[in-house]
């Protein structure tokens, strides 16, 4: 499972098995019990949700959409 991003108490990561055929590039994110999945192409979009209430997803969307480049490029890199 590897990290790509620590910020504010979250931790982006994707999984190192992402099925047969691969996902689209995603991203998790997770805080205190609490787990979110996030598209990153063709835009940042959610996808799944365990425990984050609204507010914390606007807050989370757009730190994906902030960092977007660096999760892609890293999520390409590991897949390469």
């Amino acid at each position: 499972m590897p990290t790509v991003l620590r910020l504010d108490g979250f931790k982006f990561f994707f999984y190192s098995d992402e099925g047969d055929p691969r996902e689209p590039p995603h991203i998790h994110v997770f805080k205190a019990g609490s787990e979110a999945k996030f598209w990153l192409v063709p835009e940042v979009q959610l996808a799944r949700n365990d425990g984050f209430d609204a507010r914390m997803l606007r807050r989370i969307s757009a730190m994906v959409a902030q960092h977007r480049k660096a999760l892609e490029e890293a999520w390409h890199e590991y897949f390469a």
